[in-house]
């Protein structure tokens, strides 16, 4: 005979939450298709192994591939600042949970953590492609340039935070690779 549980009580509750993030790291994994996984055949992104490995493989998965993350790299900072907005979009975690996400992507994704190999991305030709190549390249893996469209004003944006967060690329530089996002990849 099931008896019933106290009031405002779930059975969620009752379950500790390491099994209930462990089955449904399984049951992502089972149900979730590579190509939600991966982008473009580019084969199954794996995390390092490491306390909050699945973690951040469950939270995050939730709403883009791996490859997002493998592709980055941040000090705890830059990381905070990630994983502090995809919660206020609606990534399930606690405070305690973030602080587990940002020990383990600062561990495997910080400075000097080497990038994956590159996929060859050819940029269009245009003033201030080759400042893309240098300055983006150094944090990020120019493919997500390439998918992403955003009108002028987002790219001026997205460059102008690059710059107050992570110091990257100076002023005058910033404009120009801002100008050439805009018209190579702007939404306008």
């Amino acid at each position: 005979m099931r008896r019933a549980l106290p009031e405002g009580v779930t059975m969620a509750d009752r379950w500790p939450k390491s099994a209930v993030l462990a089955v449904a790291a399984l049951v992502l994994v089972a149900v979730t298709p590579a190509s939600a996984q991966t982008r473009g055949g580019e084969g199954a992104v794996t995390l390092p192994p490491g306390d909050g490995r699945d973690l951040v493989a469950v939270a995050c998965s939730q709403c883009h591939g791996l490859n997002v993350i493998t592709a980055m790299r941040n000090g705890l900072s830059g990381w905070r600042d990630h994983v502090y907005n995809m919660v206020l979009r609606g990534a399930q975690l606690t405070p305690r949970e973030a602080d587990t996400a940002l020990t383990y992507l600062t561990a495997n994704f910080g400075p000097g953590q080497q990038l994956p190999p590159p996929k060859p991305v050819a940029l269009p030709a245009g003033p201030a492609k080759e400042l893309v190549e240098t300055r983006c390249g150094l944090c990020h893996d120019l493919e997500r340039l390439t998918i992403v469209k955003r009108s002028q004003r987002e790219w001026n944006e997205v460059v102008a935070a690059m710059f107050e967060r992570f110091g990257a690329p100076a002023p005058d530089e910033a404009r120009k690779i801002a100008a050439y996002l805009g018209a190579q990849f702007g939404s306008d």
